[in-house]
């Protein structure tokens, strides 16, 4: 059962904003915010309580002869609809991410398999990026290393749209992959893997990096063929002194690459305080889907089958080919519902 002082401190509170606004009075920006967030909360609110509030009307219907018939006709369909909003209500009010809202850095690296590991980092590169379309982002390389088959060393990216990080952050993980190589001759099956992750953009209010904590250099960038590789000493290196984390960028203006390394470098840095927040509020955080945690397979690719199986919730869907070609909202709806259902189930306790 909800606690209806709750529901009637929620919405006194939109009130409140709704006046606030209204008056120009404030902080208009941060009221505007606050609305915001909160509007569909309190719209889950107005819609569960008018049907708690028709199910007590029917109840006094059922005394009224004239009435009785209609009130034994929506009795049903009211009581069928309460468990469903109730379960709406429940998510609308759980505690939100921060950062769910925020841009997302994208960071996709192989791991084992040599060549085949590089291809399929390119793979899931193509993947996100059809999925960013599909949703109205917009994702823009920041650094990216290839190889000469076309695989990809490293890539960093930059997605900006609505909720970006929200639906994103559970790609954070090992991605496995078994077929047959293009270099395989023999057609045999190999496994490979690539490491994705996916850290929410941090702003100066979020963190701030203090100059004596980094040091700067500027170099010739070089690889194997990415797309940003020039001969002049425009590239920057920025390496964090207390974490030892090292970003770069290569873009042909030195101004523009300090500013795309200290954007990674803030959001690396970001990722690593939301981490050590969310080991010390959990002891088997590796085990919470979201987490972030990327030293675990969290997703298999089988290419013979056509099936792609997330280990994390022991979903299998057999559309290979839709998923590649970056259908992701099947597997990212239920990785949702299931980081939902473990939120509620630790309230409950």
């Amino acid at each position: 059962m909800i606690p209806e002082d709750r529901l009637v401190q929620i919405t006194q509170r939109f009130q409140y904003l709704e006046a606030a606004m209204a008056d120009g009075s404030g902080d208009i920006a941060a009221l505007a915010k606050e609305y915001s967030d909160l509007k569909p909360v309190v719209d889950q609110i107005s819609a569960y309580q008018q049907i708690v509030a028709d199910m007590e009307e029917a109840q006094v219907m059922l005394a009224d002869p004239d009435m009785a018939e209609l009130a034994e006709e929506e009795l049903p369909r009211l009581k069928a609809a309460l468990p469903e909003a109730e379960a709406a209500l429940q998510i609308a009010l759980l505690p939100k991410d921060a950062a769910d809202a925020k841009p997302a850095m994208l960071e996709i690296r192989p791991g084992t398999g040599g060549d085949e590991a590089a291809l399929f980092a390119g793979d899931l590169l193509r993947m996100y990026h059809r999925y960013a379309e599909a949703r109205g982002w917009k994702l823009d390389i920041v650094e990216e290393q290839a190889t000469e088959l076309g695989g990809i060393k490293e890539v960093v990216a930059h997605i900006t749209g609505e909720n970006v990080f929200a639906r994103m952050k559970f790609e954070s993980g090992v991605h496995r992959v078994q077929r047959v190589p293009t270099t395989e001759s023999g057609g045999r099956i190999h496994t490979s893997a690539a490491t994705v992750a996916v850290l929410p953009e941090a702003e100066d209010v979020d963190i701030d990096v203090a100059q004596q904590d980094i040091r700067i250099d500027t170099m010739r960038a070089s690889g194997a063929g990415g797309q940003h590789v020039n001969t002049t000493d425009s590239a920057v290196r920025i390496t964090h002194l207390p974490t030892g984390i090292v970003v770069t960028s290569s873009e042909k203006s030195q101004h523009r690459n300090r500013e795309i390394a200290m954007q990674v470098l803030r959001a690396r840095l970001y990722d690593l305080e939301r981490s050590r927040v969310d080991s010390e509020r959990s002891a088997d955080r590796a085990a919470q889907v979201g987490s972030g945690d990327r030293s675990e397979r969290i997703r298999t690719y089988n290419f013979p089958q056509g099936r792609m199986t997330d280990h994390r919730i022991n979903l299998t869907l057999y559309k290979l080919d839709q998923v590649m070609q970056g259908d992701l909202d099947e597997v990212i709806d239920a990785l949702t519902a299931d980081a939902q259902a473990r939120l509620m189930a630790e309230m409950g306790t």
